[in-house]
């Protein structure tokens, strides 16, 4: 796991950077792996859904094509790597890659799954609420036995959030939105 980024995704971000703040967005992550060179963007954290305050505000397929459109045409004359590359410009998604301490940071509170390099005290994967964040570190509260873990960013082999899916419909039962009156 890297915990910092490299130099080449590092000066890519700082092309990047400029397009994706005039659009509002935040840059949440730079990959360059393989053929690949992967922009990840998110909206800021606390913007709400406007049909649905209780869900945060996700980045739109119009500004994901614009952004694309407006970075193909920078590399063109920037060309920030060497070679050839396939770009892609992406959302985190619902169930967000955890890489960088700001990334762990953005997500405290919510669910995460963690899976380490090697187990520690007999475990290698931890289920629950991250509860803190830091520089080199990480707190879950394990769901299993409800204990505090702090994990150190070294350990960790791969991290992500848990998006958690409302209430299935009860069986039976169907929705009456948009149904009609008889």
């Amino acid at each position: 796991m890297t915990m910092t980024m490299d130099p080449v995704a590092t000066r890519v971000a700082d092309v990047v950077a400029p397009f994706v703040a005039d659009l509002g967005l935040e840059l949440y992550d730079v990959e360059h792996v393989g053929g690949v060179l992967r922009i990840v963007v998110d909206t800021p954290t606390g913007l709400v859904d406007a049909d649905d305050p209780s869900r945060p505000k996700g980045v739109s397929i119009d500004a994901i094509a614009l952004l694309t459109r407006l970075l193909s045409r920078e590399f063109d004359h920037a060309a920030p790597l060497p070679g050839r590359y396939t770009l892609e410009v992406t959302s985190p998604g619902l169930e967000r890659g955890l890489r960088l301490p700001r990334h762990y940071a953005r997500e405290v509170g919510k669910r995460v799954s963690v899976r380490l390099r090697a187990p520690v005290d007999g475990v290698r994967r931890v289920q629950g609420t991250l509860v803190a964040a830091g520089d080199a570190s990480c707190t879950v509260r394990d769901e299993e036995t409800l204990a505090d873990r702090e994990i150190d960013y070294a350990q960790v082999d791969r991290a992500r959030t848990i998006f958690e899916w409302g209430p299935a419909p009860r069986p039976g039962h169907r929705s009456t939105k948009g149904a009609r009156a008889s």
